[in-house]
């Protein structure tokens, strides 16, 4: 990945050099990306993020920061393709419906960031999760489609078909962790409906499946039943042949790999990412997956590629700025 510096002396050899701002809102904090047109992450920052007043302040308060820096770098406006938003809620045609966290609700992200800035940007939006999807798809060079699985507190998911990202008619286009996946037992999701795959695969959905097992008694395990367990010692416990981890690992490989199963008929991806910090498990997680999708599966997806994520944190910054790019090149 270049360098800032290494970018100013390229620019000085050929010419104009452009550049893009992706920026990923969270509930706590925004993290602003900047990036050449190329993909390379040159500098990053991030900044709170302002509930206050239903959010109003947020779009305000980076357009504020954007300035700051680009007078730092002695920027122009002519030098920025555009602005890129990765949002926690369902979007629209750049319209945020709903980001309960922030306080949004039918927001038009490019007629509000213009009136923050000033003046008449290139803006585009897209659901955080989605908008990770495209940003993991851009820095791969995948040729193809993927479908983008994000497994942490709650569980995401984002399509790229034909180099776009899939928003669908109602912006829930890659609400993966709402395919039903337990229908002996369910548990009730936030999202009022029952056994969705982010109650099973989440942190808390991992955390609950390993304490029913510990409770039960029934298999020897060196996990406890207290505030410190988690996925990472779940995981931790399986790949040291634990009881309880390994059968919390092919459970969760279970669901996964039943949802992928579906998903692979509908949209019949080139791979199918698995992101977010459950990912973290690595190849035992990747493996249980395998496993319980072969069942499943068609026969004609039958030969899936499976792969981790790998840009983490910052996936929804490259995703954000691939919105423009892909706007800029159709």
């Amino acid at each position: 990945m270049a360098s800032w510096y290494n970018l100013l002396e390229i620019t000085s050899k050929v010419g104009v050099f452009m550049y893009v701002f992706g920026i990923d809102v969270g509930g706590t904090s925004v993290k602003i990306g900047f990036l050449s047109s190329e993909g390379d992450l040159l500098e990053s920052w991030s900044i709170p993020t302002d509930l206050r007043n239903h959010g109003d302040n947020i779009l305000f308060d980076v357009a504020e920061s954007i300035k700051k820096f680009m007078t730092m770098k002695s920027l122009k406006d002519s030098d920025i393709i555009g602005y890129g938003f990765g949002l926690p809620g369902p979007v629209l045609n750049d319209v945020a419906i709903k980001c309960p966290n922030l306080g949004w609700e039918n927001v038009n992200v490019p007629e509000a960031f213009r009136s923050a800035y000033g003046k008449a940007v290139s803006v585009k939006a897209g659901n955080d999760a989605t908008v990770a999807a495209a940003g993991e798809y851009w820095q791969r060079n995948i040729k193809g489609d993927i479908v983008f699985i994000t497994l942490g507190t709650g569980v995401g998911g984002g399509i790229v078909a034909n180099g776009k990202v899939v928003d669908g008619a109602h912006g829930a286009g890659g609400e993966i962790g709402h395919i039903r996946v337990n229908f002996d037992h369910p548990t009730a999701c936030s999202c009022g409906l029952e056994g969705c795959l982010e109650t099973e695969c989440s942190i808390r959905g991992i955390n609950r499946m390993a304490k029913v097992l510990i409770q039960s008694k029934k298999y020897k395990t060196s996990l406890t039943d207290d505030e410190s367990l988690s996925p990472k010692q779940v995981f931790q416990a399986a790949k040291d042949g634990d009881a309880v981890g390994l059968k919390v690992a092919d459970q969760v490989g279970y669901y996964l790999g039943l949802a992928c199963a579906g998903i692979a008929v509908t949209t019949d991806p080139k791979v199918i990412l698995i992101g977010g910090g459950i990912s973290n498990a690595g190849d035992i997680l990747l493996e249980n997956i395998k496993k319980h999708y072969f069942k499943f599966a068609h026969f004609a997806v039958r030969n899936m590629q499976f792969e981790l994520a790998n840009l983490g944190n910052d996936a929804g910054m490259y995703g954000a700025a691939y919105l423009v790019i892909s706007e800029s090149l159709s």
